[in-house]
């Protein structure tokens, strides 16, 4: 048991590096390609965030790992919303744009939606159950197209909020990208591997170890950017890590899991997908009480209080 935890924590350090090393590379590459410092922050830097769920779930896709695949993606939107969201409000409340409101936060929200109806509806059926099919899965990544092309086309520069790009020799560029690369390989074959092994040892379900462990450990980039955003006072970053990374997790990292290897949906994610889609539906709700577009401390503690529920109810 020893030996499976510590090479899990081995798989995650390696991830969230892998992400680190494969955004400088990306991001100095880019650079050198002479891309704004905006498109960049909207391609290669909020990919980065979420490297490690895609990492995650193409080892558990290629090994047939279902829960794995399902349960890393909706929990970390879970702990995303609920608990990333509710935790650092609770610090500083969030003040969060008027353009975030009307933007991102339906997009998360239609993202639940359009799961669960392709998951739910007929044409993910397969003799009565349930899945997700390749078709669904280019249906998932098409929204994803959609969101990115919107989102360029909307996007207005704003000197405050641009990343801070290096722009590195050619050989720490290539260094840096292949780093990065090996190190989300090896991390999401480590972490799908042993997390697997350890919920067998607990006599746990891999759902539950999905949506717990292997959701919090590949969402601490997340958790750390939004930690840090907040701090400095950027609160609209903070929030749009966590609502971009959430969109990211639904329409590509899953719709690319699907599309390598569709997907059984045992009715017992329906209850992931429902929260999910309601606590994106309380963070707009929340933007019209207490303070306007503030996410009050008073609504942060209903965040953490809903996930903590869900952890002690939602996994018997």
């Amino acid at each position: 048991m020893t030996t499976h935890i510590l090479l899990l924590l081995v798989g995650f350090v390696l991830l969230v590096k892998g992400a680190d090393l494969l955004v400088g590379g990306a991001s100095s590459l880019a650079k050198r390609l002479s891309m704004p410092d905006m498109t960049i922050g909207l391609t290669v830097v909020a990919f980065g965030t979420s490297a490690p769920e895609l990492a995650v779930n193409l080892a558990g896709s290629l090994s047939g790992q279902n829960d794995v695949v399902l349960g890393n993606i909706l929990g970390s939107n879970l702990f995303n919303t609920l608990f990333i969201l509710g935790a650092v409000a609770l610090i500083r409340p969030l003040t969060i744009r008027r353009d975030t409101v009307w933007r991102e936060i339906p997009f998360a929200l239609a993202a639940g939606v359009i799961l669960a109806v392709l998951a739910t509806g007929s044409t993910g059926n397969r003799g009565g159950a349930m899945g997700l099919s390749r078709m669904e899965g280019m249906v998932l990544l098409g929204g994803f197209a959609g969101f990115v092309t919107y989102t360029f086309l909307i996007a207005r520069v704003r000197t405050s909020n641009d990343p801070e790009v290096r722009s590195l020799t050619s050989a720490k560029t290539a260094l840096f990208i292949v780093a990065g690369l090996l190190g989300l390989f090896m991390g999401g074959r480590l972490v799908v591997d042993h997390a697997v092994e350890i919920a067998h040892l607990l006599n746990w379900s891999e759902k539950t170890i999905a949506v717990t462990i292997l959701a919090t450990g590949t969402s601490l980039p997340e958790l750390l950017t939004s930690a840090v955003a907040a701090a400095r006072r950027k609160s609209d970053i903070a929030v749009g890590n966590v609502l971009g990374s959430n969109i990211f997790n639904i329409l590509f990292v899953l719709g690319l899991s699907v599309t390598i290897r569709p997907l059984a949906f045992p009715p017992s994610y329906l209850l992931e997908t429902g929260l999910y889609t309601a606590a994106s539906l309380l963070l707009f709700g929340a933007m019209f009480t207490g303070e306007r577009l503030k996410l009050d401390r008073w609504e942060a503690g209903l965040f953490l209080c809903a996930y903590l529920l869900y952890l002690l109810f939602g996994l018997r």
